[in-house]
């Protein structure tokens, strides 16, 4: 089929795409949180995905599915007839390695229920979902919906797959991420009890094994984190220094 869209067309709808893409990466640069992250997906997905007007991320916490992040309430709502019905483009994504799509859900009988619910109870007409994974691990589904059947087409899959690609790098770097900070934040803490122990040995004239018992002992004492005594006593000691 020939491509009859405009130039002027055409060079907005990616001058659209690069900038919201620009948007995703300056999140995933910037070290944002999950929930940060998630949000941006599912709002950037109704820009770069051909059909798309709602879309909703879900992710699987043991056997149960969770809804971390919607466009809408259209798409959470969608997303909670999923978890009811247990059957959709989500619920199937997550465990299955190709993207589930339908076009029109009212004449589609992959997902009877779900369909039944969706038709009675929200504008959607036509679904799709891209699992993700992180870490080598299956953990959730990109969930895409249309309210015009037959809008979500093979261009909307490929555009999905694209999304759904990148919201598992921006996730998986998150997660490096907060390991990162979990680890510099055990190191310092560390450093603290090491100066602490170090302070109480020197003060008391005791060896290293007695003066660790000190500070395991005030911290059960006091109901405070090991590294929390430590801090104060560290603390205490440059107050009197200076």
């Amino acid at each position: 089929m020939r491509d009859t869209m405009p130039d002027t067309t055409r060079s907005q709808a990616v001058g659209r795409s690069a900038a919201t893409f620009a948007t995703l990466a300056d999140l995933l640069y910037a070290g944002q949180d999950y929930g940060h992250v998630h949000q941006a997906i599912c709002d950037a997905a109704p820009l770069l995905v051909e059909g798309c007007d709602h879309a909703s991320l879900m992710l699987r916490e043991g056997s149960r599915y969770v809804t971390v992040a919607a466009s809408d309430d259209v798409a959470a709502r969608v997303d909670e007839f999923e978890r009811v019905e247990n059957e959709g483009p989500c619920v199937d994504a997550i465990v299955s390695d190709t993207p589930q799509f339908e076009t029109d859900l009212a004449t589609s009988s992959q997902w009877p229920r779900l369909s039944a619910r969706v038709l009675a109870h929200t504008p959607v007409r036509g679904a799709a979902g891209f699992r993700l994974v992180i870490l080598g691990r299956k953990v959730g589904a990109l969930n895409l919906f249309s309210d015009t059947a037959g809008a979500l087409n093979t261009t909307s899959v490929d555009q999905g797959i694209m999304l759904a690609s990148f919201a598992a790098v921006a996730l998986a770097a998150v997660h490096e991420h907060a390991e990162a900070e979990t680890l510099r934040a055990g190191l310092a803490s560390n450093r603290e009890i090491g100066k602490a122990v170090g302070l109480l040995m020197a003060f008391h004239n005791i060896p290293e094994t007695q003066a660790m018992e000190i500070l395991r002992t005030t911290s059960q004492d006091m109901n405070l984190k090991l590294a929390t005594v430590a801090q104060e006593i560290v603390a205490h000691h440059h107050r009197k220094v200076t």
